[in-house]
């Protein structure tokens, strides 16, 4: 019997069976959801790199380069990872390199997965339809805040798991945990998720429309995948 495993955090990926699983990398405040956006938008492909220095080395290849570091834009790149940057007048047509806080390091973590596909609200039905159809393992990796948990990640692994539980998977006690959170959430994932400290972080920044843009549901059916170290879309047979 196949599983559906959640890591509620990327410190804990040597914990699981990478190797022999379908991974799912979840950063919904706000780099997946910029991915997701940004393919959809006609992003040739975006490279996901750990570390600033990486992202500058990329300077001299005629793409655009996105650094964010603690909710900001990291000084001298063209942007973050705020999903209004990502629109089809800024990417379409175009490469770009992204480091994030998180998200680009728990896919990083995860590297000797069998498939790394992106997932966020934005293309939840499309993403949980195709997992439907995987013969395969699947972890649902969040990758919280600085390697601590985080609501937004977790609620959003508890939506998957909602529309995943009835396919016969074997859930572990995190898919448990977080399908439980999605249901006292799930009425109002905007409001449940106000309380949330990353979105607390963020509107300090003054960013609440970009918490809002990525609590949408199902306004993109793009699911970006890991070709090689290009993050492109998904073809689906």
């Amino acid at each position: 019997m196949n599983q559906l495993n959640v890591c509620l955090t990327p410190v804990l990926i040597p914990l699981y069976d990478v190797e022999d699983s379908v991974v799912v990398i979840i950063d919904i405040f706000r780099a997946t959801s910029s991915i997701c956006y940004g393919i959809e938008n006609g992003a040739v492909a975006i490279i996901p790199v750990s570390g600033v220095e990486e992202c500058e080395a990329y300077r001299s290849h005629g793409h655009l380069l996105a650094a964010e570091r603690n909710g900001e834009v990291v000084t001298g790149f063209d942007f973050g990872n705020s999903p209004f940057s990502y629109t089809k007048e800024k990417v379409a047509g175009k490469t770009v390199v992204l480091t994030t806080t998180n998200g680009t390091q728990a896919l990083h973590l995860s590297r000797k997965a069998k498939k790394i596909v992106i997932g966020s609200f934005l293309n939840l039905t499309t993403l949980c339809n195709w997992l439907k159809t995987q013969d395969e393992n699947i972890l649902l990796v969040c990758a919280g805040w600085k390697n601590n948990f985080n609501l937004e990640d977790s609620l959003f692994a508890g939506a998957v798991v909602e529309q995943l539980k009835e396919t016969g998977l074997k859930l572990d006690d995190a898919a448990i945990a977080v399908n439980d959170l999605f249901q006292l959430g799930k009425n109002d994932i905007n409001d449940y998720l106000k309380k949330t400290s990353h979105g607390e972080r963020l509107k300090k920044l003054g960013i609440e429309k970009d918490i809002e843009f990525c609590l949408q549901v199902d306004i993109t059916t793009a699911i970006p995948v890991l070709d090689g170290e290009k993050l492109v879309k998904l073809v689906i047979q």
